[in-house]
């Protein structure tokens, strides 16, 4: 198929100056294989929850961000989705491929929470796209030079996500008040901190090739549960928080 062409062309080219490959090993598979498992219990207990949500978009998000997730680890667990890139590593793209999707429905989950207007969501969504589409194309680049360059427009995306959610996103979640804004605080800054590792585990991993790509599956895997799972169940148990977060605010308004 012409839409596997790009990557089979990347694999022939680099296998072609490489003896041996650096593949995931036991621990990386271990990670894989717990992180698979999590996601897949993580997305029904959302699904069956989901019929009684009182938010059924908060509801819909949650069940699609670890369902893809789950589709993501499960192709990575059955040795597809990856080729071969420079410094004979085995890369995972589908990972990448999920990022793109999930990234930015946490992003527009986000914005739910925080009570943000749309065009703002739709400003810290352009971010995040540019952020995980700096880090794959940086990630395949076969020059240093471009790679880092990358990397610094990894870095400038990356910047424009924390700042929406930092600052655009918290000024609208203080504006609602109340337990909701409570909420947006702790799961924002979760966030954050999270998706400020993302950069660094690239760095010395697909970056300088320091970590092994079992402790690079290892970490990644970490980060995205933390990220999707505790994310959403943080969230999913505040809803009635979010409902109530109005009526605090008509009260402090009557006062």
């Amino acid at each position: 198929p012409a839409l596997a062409m790009p990557f089979s062309v990347l694999a022939e080219e680099a296998a072609a100056a490489c003896t041996t490959i650096e593949e995931v090993g036991s621990t990386g598979v271990g990670a894989l294989t717990l992180a698979f498992i999590i996601f897949l219990v993580s997305t029904a207990v959302f699904a069956f929850k989901g019929k009684d949500a009182k938010n059924k978009e908060i509801s819909y998000l949650s069940i699609y961000i670890c369902g893809f997730a789950t589709i993501s680890y499960f192709a990575m667990l059955s040795g597809q989705g990856w080729t071969i890139v420079t410094g004979c590593r085995q890369f995972f793209y589908v990972r990448y491929m999920e990022w793109a999707v999930t990234m930015p429905m946490i992003t527009i989950l986000l914005g739910l929470v925080a009570n943000a207007e749309w065009v703002t969501i739709l400003g810290a969504v352009g971010a995040n796209i540019i952020q995980n589409f700096a880090m794959y194309i940086g990630a395949i680049s076969v020059l240093s030079e471009v790679k880092w360059m990358w990397f610094i427009i990894t870095l400038a995306g990356l910047a424009g996500v924390l700042l929406h959610l930092s600052k655009v996103f918290k000024s609208a979640a203080d504006a609602k008040g109340g337990a909701a804004a409570e909420l947006f605080t702790k799961v924002c800054w979760i966030t954050c901190i999270l998706w400020a590792c993302y950069p660094v585990v690239w760095l010395f991993s697909e970056g300088f090739g320091s970590f092994s790509v079992s402790f690079e599956v290892t970490v990644y895997a970490l980060l995205d549960v933390l990220n999707k799972v505790l994310l959403c169940f943080l969230i999913l148990g505040g809803v009635d928080a979010l409902d109530g977060g109005n009526e605090v605010s008509e009260d402090n308004e009557m006062a």
